[in-house]
């Protein structure tokens, strides 16, 4: 059977999602295989998308195709690099708050990060008045327009990020290599091409699992629960986004209550929070309210932001809904940055009862909202991210 290596590699994902040492509930193995749903598709998706002579870009992660804890914020996207060629990338610069360029060497493996060879955003590159754009990667030594790709570059991943779901909008982008336009990949005439893919889908599933099992004992399962780590420079190389991370675990009667200056737009184009389950992605960001942004969020007259963490309804605007996980991952990212963050631009937490909410958290009369307000504000996501999703 062409697929049967596909098919044992399937068989060992299910060990893996089954013998997941947080996995100790039905509830954690239906979201286990919930993941491992969209992790057979994305490695399919990935293997057929392997082309580094006519790349095209693909969408790394999505509602349904989860990994890594996935930014609500961010729409992610990657091509195939040699780096012996010359790529074209064209685009549209969209109205959103920060687009990124990484080239990566190699692929995230469960023993380590790949190198960042080298990461820009679109400040480095000339934007026309009408929004379009073309830069150049390949060999040789940099220069205006012109990035050079260093040995080992295998792929180039564009990040789009959010901040106001409601106003912003996504732009285009394009990639060809330079010395192949206009002609076509030589036409398949075997099975061999389609088995070396199901062969790659299979090796990718299994490193893709066992990667993002193993991520969190790295960054966030050393550090005291409940809290979270002064702002650094996230790991992978990318220039200007520093981020802090945490893991909870919180009863039913208890919240978390994560305070942080609110950085602004000169310092922080992009500044976000969001939760993420065991299986280190993302919660349900469509239908609850999983994550804020600075320009969602609630900032209160001190400047500051408050987020209350908690699995029943506080009654205020910064509600992050636990959606049934007594324990997960928290994060805040900064991107986009005009200066390096200190202790003092970072996170302080408290852990109170709910019942103490309304004396423990200032401006909290201010910040109630009504069944009926919470409704708008979960419509206004659901809205918003529809039509993320299809451009």
């Amino acid at each position: 059977m062409l697929t049967q290596p596909f098919a044992e590699a399937l068989a060992e994902a299910e060990k893996i999602i089954v013998g997941a040492p947080h996995a100790t509930s039905e509830r954690d193995l239906a979201e286990g295989y919930d993941y491992l749903a969209g992790s057979i598709q994305a490695s399919l998706r990935l293997a057929w998308a392997y082309e580094r002579d006519f790349p095209y870009f693909v969408q790394s992660t999505g509602p349904y195709m989860k990994l890594g804890l996935d930014n609500p914020d961010t729409l992610y996207f990657h091509a195939y690099l040699r780096d012996d060629a010359e790529y074209v990338v064209t685009g549209r610069r969209g109205s959103t708050a920060d687009l990124s360029f990484q080239v990566l060497k190699g692929d995230y493996t469960p023993v380590e990060v790949p190198d960042s060879l080298s990461a820009f955003d679109d400040r480095a590159i000339d934007i026309g008045p009408d929004g379009d754009f073309e830069f150049r990667l390949g060999p040789g030594k940099a220069r205006p327009g012109y990035f050079a790709l260093g040995p080992g570059s295998a792929m180039l991943l564009v990040r789009e990020v959010y901040s106001d779901w409601n106003t912003e909008r996504r732009g285009a982008i394009r990639i060809q290599r330079a010395d192949v336009v206009g002609c076509a990949p030589p036409p398949v005439t075997d099975t061999a091409s389609a088995a070396k893919r199901y062969a790659v889908a299979g090796k990718l599933l299994l490193s893709r699992l066992r990667t993002f099992l193993a991520f969190p004992e790295w960054f966030y399962l050393n550090e005291p629960v409940n809290t979270m780590t002064v702002p650094r420079a996230t790991p992978g190389g990318l220039a200007t986004q520093f981020s802090s991370v945490g893991h909870f675990d919180l009863d039913g009667d208890e919240v978390m209550i994560v305070t942080v200056p609110a950085a602004g737009h000169q310092t922080a184009p992009y500044q976000g929070i969001q939760l993420g389950s065991m299986w280190y992605i993302s919660l349900d960001y469509i239908n609850h309210q999983t994550s804020l942004t600075a320009d969602q969020a609630r900032i209160d007259p001190d400047g500051r932001m408050r987020f209350v963490l908690s699995e029943r309804d506080p009654g205020v605007v910064n509600w992050l809904e636990l959606t049934g996980h007594r324990r997960g991952y928290v994060q805040i990212r900064w991107q986009r940055l005009t200066r390096d963050l200190g202790p003092e631009d970072g996170p302080e937490v408290a852990l109170v009862k709910l019942d103490e909410l309304p004396a423990k958290l200032p401006f909290y009369h201010e910040a109630q909202v009504s069944p009926e307000q919470w409704r708008a504000r979960i419509a206004a996501r659901q809205a918003a991210t529809a039509e993320r999703m299809v451009g």
